[in-house]
Protein backbone atom coordinates (compact mmCIF):
# COMPACT_ATOMS: atom_id res chain seq x y z
CA UNK A 1 0.00 0.00 0.00
CA UNK A 2 1.36 3.30 -0.76
CA UNK A 3 1.11 5.54 2.22
CA UNK A 4 3.06 8.77 1.33
CA UNK A 5 4.09 10.72 -1.44
CA UNK A 6 8.41 10.34 -0.50
CA UNK A 7 9.81 12.85 -2.48
CA UNK A 8 9.10 14.55 -5.90
CA UNK A 9 12.38 14.62 -7.83
CA UNK A 10 13.76 18.03 -9.60
CA UNK A 11 16.63 17.74 -12.54
CA UNK A 12 19.23 20.42 -12.21
CA UNK A 13 21.87 21.77 -14.24
CA UNK A 14 23.81 22.73 -11.15
CA UNK A 15 22.92 21.08 -8.03
CA UNK A 16 24.79 23.43 -5.53
CA UNK A 17 23.09 26.69 -7.31
CA UNK A 18 19.70 24.76 -6.68
CA UNK A 19 20.22 24.01 -3.49
CA UNK A 20 21.11 27.49 -2.76
CA UNK A 21 18.01 28.67 -3.93
CA UNK A 22 15.67 26.21 -1.91
CA UNK A 23 17.42 27.22 1.19
CA UNK A 24 17.35 31.32 0.49
CA UNK A 25 13.46 31.08 -0.59
CA UNK A 26 12.22 28.27 1.68
CA UNK A 27 14.13 27.52 4.21
CA UNK A 28 14.79 24.00 3.46
CA UNK A 29 18.42 22.37 4.40
CA UNK A 30 20.02 19.52 2.87
CA UNK A 31 19.23 16.10 4.95
CA UNK A 32 21.81 13.78 2.93
CA UNK A 33 24.07 13.92 -0.10
CA UNK A 34 25.19 11.68 -2.68
CA UNK A 35 26.34 10.45 -5.86
CA UNK A 36 24.23 7.65 -6.98
CA UNK A 37 26.83 6.00 -9.70
CA UNK A 38 24.52 3.67 -11.12
CA UNK A 39 21.49 6.70 -12.10
CA UNK A 40 24.79 8.98 -13.17
CA UNK A 41 23.67 11.76 -10.38
CA UNK A 42 24.79 13.68 -7.81
CA UNK A 43 21.55 14.31 -5.62
CA UNK A 44 20.89 16.72 -2.36
CA UNK A 45 17.51 15.44 -0.51
CA UNK A 46 15.85 18.38 1.67
CA UNK A 47 13.32 17.53 4.08
CA UNK A 48 10.11 18.66 3.67
CA UNK A 49 8.37 17.55 6.82
CA UNK A 50 8.13 13.69 8.92
CA UNK A 51 4.91 11.74 7.83
CA UNK A 52 2.62 9.10 9.98
CA UNK A 53 3.75 6.12 8.79
CA UNK A 54 7.58 7.16 10.32
CA UNK A 55 9.12 7.89 6.94
CA UNK A 56 9.57 11.66 5.54
CA UNK A 57 9.08 13.64 2.74
CA UNK A 58 11.54 15.27 0.87
CA UNK A 59 12.32 17.31 -2.86
CA UNK A 60 15.46 15.25 -4.29
CA UNK A 61 17.40 17.68 -6.35
CA UNK A 62 19.45 15.67 -8.84
CA UNK A 63 22.22 16.68 -11.32
CA UNK A 64 23.89 14.52 -13.65
CA UNK A 65 27.26 13.43 -13.78
CA UNK A 66 27.72 11.90 -16.54
CA UNK A 67 26.34 13.07 -20.60
CA UNK A 68 24.48 9.24 -20.53
CA UNK A 69 22.59 9.18 -17.54
CA UNK A 70 18.66 9.37 -17.66
CA UNK A 71 18.67 12.60 -15.95
CA UNK A 72 21.06 14.29 -18.46
CA UNK A 73 19.44 13.26 -21.53
CA UNK A 74 15.60 13.86 -19.49
CA UNK A 75 17.53 17.40 -19.04
CA UNK A 76 18.66 17.86 -22.62
CA UNK A 77 15.18 17.29 -24.08
CA UNK A 78 12.72 19.29 -21.04
CA UNK A 79 14.79 21.96 -19.23
CA UNK A 80 15.55 22.06 -15.52
CA UNK A 81 12.17 20.82 -13.45
CA UNK A 82 10.12 18.23 -12.12
CA UNK A 83 11.34 14.89 -13.60
CA UNK A 84 9.52 12.23 -11.15
CA UNK A 85 7.36 11.34 -8.22
CA UNK A 86 7.62 8.99 -5.70
CA UNK A 87 5.22 7.46 -3.57
CA UNK A 88 6.52 5.59 -0.08
CA UNK A 89 5.55 1.69 0.52
CA UNK A 90 6.64 -0.89 3.62
CA UNK A 91 7.20 -3.26 0.27
CA UNK A 92 8.08 -1.69 -2.78
CA UNK A 93 8.18 -5.47 -4.55
CA UNK A 94 4.58 -6.29 -3.54
CA UNK A 95 3.08 -3.11 -4.64
CA UNK A 96 5.58 -2.89 -7.89
CA UNK A 97 4.17 -6.61 -8.57
CA UNK A 98 0.17 -5.34 -7.81
CA UNK A 99 0.58 -2.34 -10.06
CA UNK A 100 2.43 -4.68 -12.48
CA UNK A 101 -0.72 -6.75 -12.36
CA UNK A 102 -2.60 -3.88 -13.43
CA UNK A 103 -1.13 -3.38 -16.75
CA UNK A 104 1.75 -0.83 -15.85
CA UNK A 105 5.12 -1.50 -16.93
CA UNK A 106 7.13 -1.56 -14.10
CA UNK A 107 10.48 -0.66 -15.81
CA UNK A 108 12.95 -2.69 -13.10
CA UNK A 109 12.91 -6.67 -12.95
CA UNK A 110 13.52 -6.73 -9.35
CA UNK A 111 13.82 -3.19 -7.22
CA UNK A 112 17.25 -1.36 -6.69
CA UNK A 113 19.47 0.82 -4.46
CA UNK A 114 18.05 4.18 -4.57
CA UNK A 115 19.39 7.46 -2.14
CA UNK A 116 19.93 6.46 2.00
CA UNK A 117 20.12 2.99 1.07
CA UNK A 118 16.10 2.82 -0.12
CA UNK A 119 14.68 0.10 -2.31
CA UNK A 120 13.27 1.80 -5.78
CA UNK A 121 11.11 0.89 -8.85
CA UNK A 122 10.04 3.20 -11.37
CA UNK A 123 6.65 2.97 -13.27
CA UNK A 124 6.59 3.80 -17.34
CA UNK A 125 5.33 7.26 -17.65
CA UNK A 126 3.16 6.57 -20.68
CA UNK A 127 1.28 4.18 -18.29
CA UNK A 128 0.91 6.97 -15.87
CA UNK A 129 -0.30 9.76 -17.60
CA UNK A 130 3.16 11.46 -18.81
CA UNK A 131 4.44 10.97 -14.99
CA UNK A 132 7.09 9.10 -14.22
CA UNK A 133 6.71 7.77 -10.97
CA UNK A 134 9.01 5.80 -8.60
CA UNK A 135 8.17 3.18 -5.81
CA UNK A 136 10.40 3.99 -2.96
CA UNK A 137 10.53 1.74 0.40
CA UNK A 138 13.23 3.21 2.68
CA UNK A 139 15.82 1.95 4.58
CA UNK A 140 15.40 1.18 8.37
CA UNK A 141 16.32 3.62 10.58
CA UNK A 142 18.17 5.81 7.74
CA UNK A 143 19.01 9.59 8.70
CA UNK A 144 21.14 12.02 7.14
CA UNK A 145 24.75 11.01 6.09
Amino acid sequence: MLTRIDHIGIACHDLDATVEFYRATYGFEVFHTEVNEEQGVREAMLKINDTSDGGASYLQLLEPVREDSPVAKWLAKNGEGVHHIAFGTADVDADAAGIRDKGVRVLYDEPRRGSMDSRITFLHPKDCHGVLTELVTSAPASGAH
